[in-house]
């Protein structure tokens, strides 16, 4: 996935820009409102509707201090998920060049979702929703900025945001799921949903055009880097179990995806994030790309019908 960040609403991504007061609020089960036009960050209003374990998550989890990268709801980025960003403005340059050089290749990725509060005053409310760790893959300089190749490496929560300008930085604590399963539960599955992959890239190979060689999938390379079972120069805390990271592998865009089947892949990249259950994830994914196999599966019949007529 290539995206350009350029957004329509600077101000919500630009603290610098804003005039009035705009708030970010943090998500899942923690609320912390934020104002961007005050600095450094303050929580105004906190809601701790939080079990005794996840208080001790909370508390004993690492945390990294690390640039965050906002993007509108629909661009949600999952573990295993590669995505190729233009950065051309001088606030993302700068966070690029932290990343490189002083927080190991590292920064998060999250998206803001509007949300609505009882508010009066008719400010515009967001939650930074679904964070995700990412390591800078590949840098390509440009005439104009640069293009960045970045990968999904785990989910991360932010505590509280610490730097306004000329970029956001904040505490990130690492996201995992909770729900305790036996191995031979997770590795049935975690076979069942490669097989299926594979199956799936298989097809999709032959939906290429002729002229396109035989590349590797989206879903077959998502795949491969969680059966590397990858360690990036980072706190392996952030690092999911195997089970968990192949369980987001089949959530990526097959080839020749309508816009209507690019929506569906949404919701469930949003479902997958806030499930905390490794099981449930991964016979969700499972579902999906039987479904997926179908779909394929038909267009290649229709591919085959068009080129003998």
């Amino acid at each position: 996935m290539n995206v350009s960040l350029s957004f329509p609403h600077p101000s919500i991504f630009n603290p610098s820009l804003c005039t009035s007061k705009t708030q970010l609020v943090q998500s899942n089960s923690t609320t912390i409102l934020f104002s961007f036009s005050s600095f450094p960050f303050h929580s105004v209003h906190r809601i701790p509707q939080l079990d005794k374990k996840r208080r001790r998550f909370l508390t004993c989890a690492s945390s990294l201090q690390l640039p965050l990268l906002p993007f509108p709801i629909d661009q949600v980025l999952v573990p295993s998920e590669t995505k190729t960003l233009h950065l051309y403005e001088a606030r993302y340059l700068a966070l690029l060049e932290e990343s490189l050089f002083k927080k190991k290749k590292l920064f998060v990725h999250f998206v803001l979702d509007p949300i609505a509060i009882n508010d009066t005053s008719g400010e515009a409310s967001f939650a930074a929703r679904y964070g995700c760790l990412v390591a800078i893959e590949k840098v390509e300089k440009l005439e104009i900025g640069a293009l960045v190749s970045i990968r999904g490496i785990g989910r991360a929560k932010i505590l509280k945001f610490e730097q306004a300008e000329p970029y956001l930085t904040g505490a990130v604590i690492p996201l995992l799921d909770n729900t305790a399963h036996s191995e031979t539960e997770l590795s049935s599955k975690v076979l069942e949903i490669k097989e299926a992959l594979r199956n799936l890239n298989s097809l999709e190979i032959k939906l290429k055009a002729p002229q396109e060689a035989l590349l590797q999938t989206l879903t077959a390379n998502s795949l491969k880097w969680s059966e590397k079972t990858p360690v990036p120069d980072c706190d392996n805390s952030f690092i999911p179990p195997f089970a968990e990271l192949v369980s987001f592998a089949a959530l990526q865009p097959v080839s020749g995806s309508s816009e209507s089947e690019l929506q569906k892949l949404q919701k469930k990249k949003l479902r997958a994030m806030d499930i905390r259950d490794t099981l449930e994830r991964l016979e969700d994914s499972i579902g999906y790309v039987q479904e997926n196999i179908s779909l394929v599966a038909a267009k290649l019949a229709i591919q085959s019908l068009d080129s003998r007529s």
